[in-house]
This record gives structure tokens, C-alpha cells and sequence, in this order.
């Protein structure tokens, strides 16, 4: 500004910023950038907003939002020492108040610690205070939350009326009400009465007597004589609310000790049954503090184990090869088409059931894989009429890919998911259930903590384990919430009850649920080891998925070209298969068991498949015979061979449908067994029965019956069923929804400084006043400029000729007015050609919406 005048408005405040500073404020609060702001006015009135200012204090860490809200209980505006006091207290702090945030009880019997350990502690408690108060409040300034020099600081007022003490909204620091407004409505005479029991000189205004009722809670001296006379009960009802919450229920006739101090002020009527401790005399009995503790630093994270680095990257990436699998076995799963859509979205309780157990792992953790897939866009619904879910396109691309590279794609979308997979099964707020894949699970703060839990175990040293209970409490301290648990105080024996919440609680479940998913998942996923972050995740967190993949690579085994052959009719897989082995074997024998070793089981049900897939049993001896580097079992090849000679005697084809068979004895004994009436079969030929029902239920219900029929085409060609691989449409992985607007660039953030101080100077510059009727009001600052359609032409075209600036008002196409410095280059048509200095640029304005126009003072800067 030019000037050390000292602001008196937020908005004065902003524009003494330089644009760096207003960049700063922008970043932090993007939400004031959208759309940008037309001047400096303007964005100071949007910073005041009650949504933009909740949530910036939502923001702060918690000394910030310590800071923030002493100062809500300070006067305003208030200086750097009464705000340092507030925090600290005024040094006459008793044995054991920074332990237990008490003071002592009035017979002087309760818990003491030791006296010298107690300085000590206070001590480095205030000093740390100390040190950290100037960064705190220079967060509070730079986010435009604090305004003013240090001698007249300013909260701005909405953040004032969030965190300031009300009967329906009780202030975070547990403060009741001040004198002055406590006793706002009482009658003179009640006041002089209470003056006169205090021990104070009667006065003849109410406002003098407030002021004298004020004083003596704030004067240390008279106000430890006033306490040395209490009642001991009195004490220690005063105890009981010193803390907060400061309100109390009485009853219509109250106990001695109550009647004490409600005659002497110490306790003012808020209704006919509740009281409450004014705040100028909580803060005696705090000593001058405003919070019982303050937390200027933030509590360290605790390791629970140190273990060999080595061996957490190498557990980090087995887990991390286990979770590529078991996404892949999923998917498998529903390659022929997955569960259906629910009419609302999702995926049903008995399908989530059907996954898990087909995983063979909990419930909730079958969730988590399948909202990974879908979060990784490898899952997505058909579309279809019968609507499923299915694998999509890009999942045939991802299961291309080496293991290193697919568990850099799952981790990555795992960071950048909005979608919480550990709220399914709970109810959104209409009492629905919130199901797999459906919608209400998107939180948008998950990234956010997911990064910060992780940058929080980057931090520590490599192989170091986490306590999570400190990692918690680190994450509560970055980002507290300002709601207070409800914490009810136990009730004054026979006198009051004060009820309400405590005065440093916390409410904030949502994020620490998450951090808790995040611990869970980060093990489930590979992102850590044995609880420690892997050097992998390092890598993924510092220079992304590529420089991830390569540190994994070398970790995860080779696969296997090989499976052992047991007499047993198994086959067990000593680590990975290769995936053209995997696929097969898949197809030919059954997962009887899953872990370091995977175990295989040879049934005729799964020889049988193998042989509708277009396998011969040449084919499977063969198959066998080079991938097992044991001799293969006679009993497996008898198996092979028994069903492959029964397998295709019978041909099912389209009659509705029909059996043939070249021996008669074989539909003889078909027609004979009772288990086909349903099928309803009836005798063509010889050698071919007919049936009604289907192709696909009549082979089924001849398998039930122990034959091995085989389709046929219109031609008479075996029908070689293939399993199916369903896709979807081509689908994108679904968006994150964004914690509120994106935080901008430097380019935007540049540019929208520029827009706001050219929009700003357009504003405030001086401009000569017109000749105008002596009755009519002053037009207001800022105004538009009214003139007629005449002398807007004519003062367009003079400054177009002298090259002079000019001050216009002009409305768009859209009715939406602002105003403009220019510089008027030519004017014909009906249009003006101008150098725009508030949008830095030339531009054309039709003269009839221009409003009016104004002459800049001649030491007016443009």
C-alpha cells in the first residue's frame, strides 16, 4: 500500500499483500479461485464466507486451530502478548496443572507431583509454545483466517462466530460466555446485589457495574481473596466446570454452595434452571490459559519393532505377488460373466459370499479385491440387458504384463481411490447398505491419508515398524477436527450438573478409520512388510511406478514351467506357473489348496472339461508327460483315457433336441433309467432319441446321470465349448471424487493474480468527479458510472484522440456487470477498441453496454 497505515480491513490487509502472498492464499484455499475473484474487495468477502472458512479451519493442525481459537475468546482485536498469555497461561500456574490440567482441590488434599519436575515440565511447555506460536500464526495470516500487526490482530469475524462460545455452540476451548454478555438482561438491581456480596462498591449504571464485576475476575489478587472465602463445595463445584463444558442444571431451591456462588457472580443464570461459569472467571482458575493442553508440537511417531530391511521388501513382495494373483483369480472368475447388478448398484451379499469363498478369504477382504479391480478400471458392469459385472477390455492388456508392472498399476489406483471398500456392509445416511461395487462408498479424503500415513512410515527408518496407535495420533494432531466428543461431567453433589461436551475432544471416526483401512490394506497389498514400509513403496511414493517395478522385479520368483505328479491323482505347483501352464492346468484339474505351493486335483468332471475345450487324450499325455518332472501316474492316465472313450458316444443336438447314439443298447438303458423321465425322452429311431427341453439341459441332465454326451452342430461336428471370456464395453477406470476444488498451478495461480489486481485497480482508481446536481447523493465508491449514451460516445472518442485511460462500466451478454480501466484506441460502429488494462490485453466493447464512463484523476496509475 505505500504506507505503515495499519489495515483496518481484511480486504485492506490483502491488497498490502505482494502477489506472492495472494498466490499463497489461493493455494491454500483453492476454493476462493473458482470462479476468480473480480478484485481484491471481492475475494476478501469470499475468504469471510461460512463454507470457505469452515473449511479452511478444517485445515489447520491443531496448535493452529489452538491459536485460532484463543484468539476467538480474546478481545478483539488483540495483541501478540495477550494471544501468547492465552496459550500459556500468566505464569501462575499450580503444581500439576500441565499433568492433569487442573487446579488443585480447595483442601489442598488431591494428586501432587513432584514441584521441580512440575517447573521443569511447564517450563518447556511455555517455551515450545513460544517457539511454535509465530509459524501458527503465520498459517492463520497467510490463510487470510488472521488479519492485522502483531499490536491489533484480527480473527475474521465467521471464524469468530465458529469458534467463540454460545449457548447452542459451546467453544472448543470449554469457555463459557464473558461477563458483559452473560449478564446482558439482568436488572440493575440484581446486579448492585451481586456487586454488594462480591464486596464491591455499589455503582449507578448497569455498565459500570459489569465493568466492576469484570474487573475483579481478572485481577489475580481480589479474585484469590474472593476464592480464599469459598466454601470447600463451592470449589469444587467450580472444579467441575472449570474445564468446560461451563454450563450447569440447577435446581429451583440450590444448595448452600451454589446459592455462594450465584450471589457473587461466579455462576450467572442462563435460564431459570441453568448457570454457567463466566469466562473471565474460568481463566482465573486456568491460569490465564484458554486450553487445558496445549500441543504446539506434534507427537512423534513410536516404532513398535526394527527388522531387516531385506526381509521386509522381501515379505512386502511376496504379499505384493499373492495380491496380483488373487486379483487375477478373481477376474477369472467371472471371465464367463461375473454377479449381477443390483437395480440400486453393487453386487449382492450372497455374491460377495459366493467370491469370498471361491478366494477362500474373510468377506471383507474379498471386498477390498473387488473394489482394487474396479478402482484399476479391470472390472466394470456389461451394460447389457441382464446386467453384469465382467472383466473389461484393459484387463486382458494388464494381464499381459509382468507381475512387477500389474502390482504397480494396483497400488497406484490403490493410492488415488476415493472408493473405501471397509465402509461395505455398514448404512449410508438413509439407512441403506452400503454394498460392493455400488455406490455411496466414494470418501474424499482417502488419498489424502493414504499418502500422509505413508509418508508418515517413509519417514521413519527402513525395516522400522510403526506403533499405529502414535500413527494416529500424529494424523489427529495434522488435521483435528472442531467438534468435541461429548464428554458429561458428573454432577455437583445436590447442587448443579453440567452437561455438554469436554474441551479438547475429538469426533473426527471417518479419518481414523481410514488410516486404519490404510495399515491393513498397505499389508494386503504389499505396500509394507511385516508392518514396515518396503523400499518399493519408496520408490512408488518418490518417483512413481516405473522406478516401483524395477525394485520389485528382482524380488518376486521366477514362474515355473514345471508341476510335481502324485499317485493321489494331484498335481502340486512348487511356486508360480508360467501363465500358459497356469491356464491349462486350470482348465484340467482342480485348486484343491492355494499358499507357497499350489495343489491341483485331477477329477473326471475336470478331464471332462479339458476335453470339451478341444483337448484329445493325446493331447493331455502329452501336456503332462513335459510339464511334470515326475513319471505321470498310471492312474491318471487311466482316468484320462476311461473318460475320453466315453466322451462323445452320445451326441446331443437341436430337435428341440435329440440323443444319438450308434449303440442301441446305450439309449436302451437311458429310456430304461427313471432318473430321465423328466427329460421326456422319446425313441426316433434306433439310434436316436428325442426330447423337448433344450440342448444345453439335456446335455446336463445326462452328465447328472453319469454319461459323457457331447454336443454336436447343425452338421453333425463335435461342438468345441471354450470357456468364455465376457468383456465389457470398453470402460475407464471410475474418477476419484475430489476433496473439494484441485489446488492450482503456477500458470492459473499467476494469471488469476494478475486478473485480481488489474480487476482491483479498476476499482479503487481515483477518477474526477462530474458536474452534477447539489441535491443528489454522492454516487458510493466503487460504483458503476452512469452517463448517457451522448457523452459516453463523446468521452470514448476524446480519449481515444488525447490516448487517455478511462473508468467504464459494462455489462455482458449474460447481464453480469464489472467495470474496466481502458485505454480507447478507435471507436466506430458502434463498437470501441481499447487496451484493457484490467484484462492486460486488447478487446472490443459494443458502446451500448457500456454503462458509463469516467475520467481517471490525473495521478491515477491504470
Amino acid at each position: 500500500m505505500g504506507t505503515t497505515t495499519p489495515p483496518r480491513t481484511l480486504a485492506e490487509a490483502l491488497r498490502a499483500r505482494d502477489d506472492e502472498s495472494l498466490a499463497g492464499l489461493l493455494r491454500a484455499r483453492p476454493d476462493l479461485l473458482t470462479p476468480v475473484p473480480n478484485d481484491i474487495t471481492q475475494l476478501a468477502t469470499r475468504a469471510g464466507t461460512r463454507a470457505s472458512v469452515v473449511r479452511a479451519l478444517e485445515h489447520l493442525d491443531r496448535f493452529a486451530l489452538q491459536t485460532a481459537e484463543a484468539l476467538a475468546v480474546a478481545p478483539d482485536p488483540a495483541s501478540y502478548e495477550t494471544l501468547l498469555g492465552l496459550l500459556t497461561g500468566d505464569g501462575e500456574q499450580q503444581d500439576g496443572e500441565w499433568q492433569d490440567g487442573g487446579r488443585p482441590h480447595a483442601d489442598g488434599h488431591g494428586e501432587r507431583h513432584d514441584a521441580a519436575h512440575t517447573r521443569t515440565t511447564a517450563e518447556a511447555l511455555t517455551e515450545a509454545i513460544a517457539d511454535a506460536l509465530p509459524a501458527a500464526l503465520g498459517t492463520l495470516r497467510e490463510q487470510a483466517l488472521v488479519w492485522g500487526e502483531d499490536e491489533r490482530l484480527h480473527l475474521v469475524r465467521t471464524a469468530r462466530e465458529l469458534l467463540a462460545p454460545s449457548p447452542r455452540h459451546p467453544s472448543p476451548t470449554g469457555l463459557g460466555p464473558t461477563v458483559a454478555e452473560a449478564t446482558a438482561g439482568m436488572s440493575p438491581g440484581r446486579l448492585q446485589e451481586i456487586l454488594a456480596a462480591a464486596g464491591l462498591t455499589a455503582t449507578h449504571d448497569p455498565v459500570s457495574a459489569v465493568a466492576a464485576l469484570t474487573g475483579l475476575f481478572t485481577d489475580r489478587a481480589a479474585m484469590a481473596g474472593l476464592l480464599d472465602t469459598a466454601p470447600a463445595e463451592a470449589l469444587s463445584v467450580l472444579d467441575r466446570l472449570v474445564w468446560g463444558p461451563p454450563y450447569g442444571e440447577v435446581t429451583p431451591n440450590p444448595a448452600p454452595p451454589v446459592r455462594w456462588l450465584r450471589d457473587r457472580g461466579l455462576l450467572l443464570p442462563v435460564s431459570a434452571r441453568t448457570v454457567v461459569l463466566p469466562r473471565e472467571a474460568a481463566l482465573h482458575l486456568r491460569a490465564g490459559r484458554a486450553h487445558r493442553v496445549p500441543e504446539p508440537q506434534p507427537p512423534a511417531v513410536e516404532a513398535v519393532a526394527h527388522r531387516d530391511p531385506q526381509a521386509v521388501d522381501s515379505a512386502a513382495a511376496g504379499q505384493a505377488f499373492l495380491a496380483v494373483s488373487t486379483v487375477e483369480e478373481l477376474l477369472k472368475g467371472w471371465n464367463g460373466g461375473g454377479p449381477a447388478t443390483l437395480r440400486a448398484g453393487g453386487i449382492g451379499v450372497r455374491d460377495l459370499k459366493r467370491t469370498a469363498a471361491a478366494l477362500d478369504v474373510p468377506e471383507p477382504v474379498a471386498a477390498f479385491w473387488i473394489e482394487l479391480a474396479y478402482a484399476a478400471g479391470l472390472v466394470a458392469s456389461d451394460g447389457e440387458a441382464e446386467e453384469r459385472y465382467a472383466p473389461t477390455p484393459a484387463y486382458d492388456d494388464w494381464a499381459e504384463l509382468p507381475a512387477q508392472e500389474r502390482w504397480a498399476h494396483l497400488a497406484t489406483a490403490w493410492l488415488a481411490a476415493t472408493r473405501t471398500s471397509g465402509l461395505i456392509g455398514g448404512q449410508d445416511a438413509k439407512g441403506r447398505m452400503l454394498s460392493a461395487l455400488g455406490p455411496g462408498l466414494d470418501r474424499s479424503a482417502a488419498p489424502e491419508v493414504r499418502h500422509r500415513v505413508l509418508a508418515l512410515l517413509a519417514a521413519l527408518e527402513p525395516g522400522t515398524a510403526p506403533d499405529p496407535g502414535t500413527v494416529l495420533a500424529r494424523l489427529r494432531w495434522e488435521r483435528p477436527l472442531r467438534g468435541t466428543a461429548a464428554s458429561p461431567s458428573p454432577a455437583a453433589s445436590g447442587s448443579s450438573s453440567p452437561t455438554g461436551s469436554g474441551s479438547d475432544g475429538d469426533t473426527g471416526d471417518l479419518r481414523t478409520r481410514i488410516a486404519l483401512w490404510t495399515l491393513n490394506e498397505s499389508e494386503l497389498l504389499g505396500i509394507t512388510g511385516r508392518g514396515a514400509l518396503a523400499a518399493q513403496t519408496r520408490a512408488l511414493l518418490a518417483s512413481g511406478p516405473a522406478e516401483a517395478a524395477a525394485l520389485l522385479a528382482p524380488l518376486i520368483p521366477e514362474p515355473l514351467d514345471h508341476v510335481l505328479l502324485q499317485a493321489d491323482l494331484t498335481a502340486v505347483a512348487p511356486g508360480p506357473l508360467e501363465r500358459p501352464l497356469a491356464d491349462t492346468l486350470s482348465v484340467l484339474a482342480e485348486i484343491e489348496s492355494k499358499g507357497g505351493a499350489t495343489v491341483y486335483r485331477f477329477t473326471p468332471g475336470s478331464v471332462r472339461r479339458a476335453l470339451d475345450a478341444g483337448r484329445t487324450a493325446a493331447d493331455l499325455h502329452a501336456f503332462l508327460a513335459t510339464h511334470s518332472r515326475t513319471p505321470v501316474p498310471q492312474p491318471l492316465s487311466y482316468l484320462i483315457d476311461d473318460v475320453a472313450r466315453r466322451h462323445g458316444h452320445l451326441r446331443i443336438g437341436a430337435a428341440s433336441s435329440y440323443v444319438r447314439c450308434d449303440d442301441e443298447t446305450v439309449l436302451n438303458e437311458i429310456l430304461a433309467d427313471k432318473r430321465a423321465s423328466a427329460l421326456r425322452l422319446r425313441r426316433l429311431a434306433p439310434t436316436v432319441l428325442a426330447a423337448p427341453v433344450d440342448p444345453a439341459s439335456l446335455l446336463e441332465g445326462l452328465r447328472d446321470m453319469g454319461y459323457a454326451p457331447a454336443a454336436e452342430s447343425a452338421e453333425g461336428d463335435v461342438l468345441i465349448t471354450r470357456a468364455g471370456a465376457h468383456r465389457t464395453p470398453p470402460r475407464t477406470a471410475p474418477a476419484p471424487v475430489p476433496e473439494g476444488p484441485p489446488v492450482p498451478d503456477t500458470t492459473l495461480l499467476g494469471a488469476a493474480v494478475r486478473a485480481i489486481r488489474a480487476g482491483d485497480a479498476a476499482a479503487t482508481a481515483p477518477r474526477k468527479e462530474r458536474d452534477q446536481d447539489a441535491d443528489a447523493p454522492p454516487a458510493p465508491p466503487g460504483s458503476l458510472p452512469r452517463t448517457s449514451a451522448a457523452e459516453t460516445l463523446a468521452t470514448v472518442q476524446a480519449a481515444a484522440l488525447t490516448g487517455s485511460a478511462l473508468w467504464i462500466g459494462y455489462v455482458n451478454a449474460e447481464g453480469a456487470a464489472s467495470q474496466h480501466v481502458i485505454a480507447p484506441v478507435k471507436v466506430e460502429g458502434g463498437y470501441v477498441t481499447a487496451y484493457d488494462h484490467t484484462a492486460d490485453g486488447v478487446r472490443t466493447y459494443p458502446l451500448h453496454r457500456i454503462t458509463g464512463v469516467a475520467e481517471l484523476a490525473d495521478d491515477a496509475t491504470p
